[in-house]
């Protein structure tokens, strides 16, 4: 196996995860919280789809999916690159509400998309490409796409974890 079909597989699980988390919810389930204060479905699912657009094409060096769609709109929200959810408040949180389950899905289709095309392209050697000089050590490619994944993959659980709780008080 080589490291994109490796980096395909892993990417295609995230999807894989938010649409079986989006499935089936309607606008207020999504954006339902467990307890007051809590992230809802809705905020998880654009968090983790903002944090794949934003390093993704910072990556390719071009426009964030967010910035050049109509997904903002649909979100209730501006088109604000730099926001990606990271230390949003109980009220941010809130105030990310698609206008349904498509917008949801559709976003994160868009991004996958863009980040499959971007993977199959992708080399060892590309992995060891320098992206990011902030940190001490130097992030990689290779490190950034793990971190991404990660990322994902942690808030799409928290996800699936918040739909449980909330199916299992509607049957209560």
């Amino acid at each position: 196996m080589d490291v994109s079909d490796l980096l395909l597989d892993l990417y295609g699980r995230v999807d894989e995860h938010v649409r079986d988390v989006v499935t089936g919810l309607d606008a207020a389930t999504l954006v339902e919280r467990p307890e007051p204060g809590a992230n809802t479905i809705a905020w998880l699912v654009w968090h983790l789809t903002r944090v794949q657009d934003s390093h993704v094409a910072e990556l390719l060096d071009v426009e964030q999916e967010w910035v050049e769609g109509d997904w903002a709109r649909r979100f209730g929200l501006a088109p604000d690159p730099h926001d990606t959810g990271y230390g949003h408040t109980a009220e941010q949180v809130g105030a990310v509400r698609p206008d349904g389950p498509e917008a949801l899905l559709g976003y994160h289709e868009v991004v996958a998309v863009r980040t499959r095309r971007f993977l199959q392209a992708c080399t060892a050697e590309d992995l060891d490409r320098i992206v990011d000089e902030r940190w001490d050590p130097p992030v990689s490619m290779g490190v950034r796409l793990v971190s991404i994944a990660d990322d994902d993959i942690q808030h799409a659980g928290q996800a699936r974890y918040v739909r449980g709780l909330l199916e299992r008080r509607s049957r209560t």
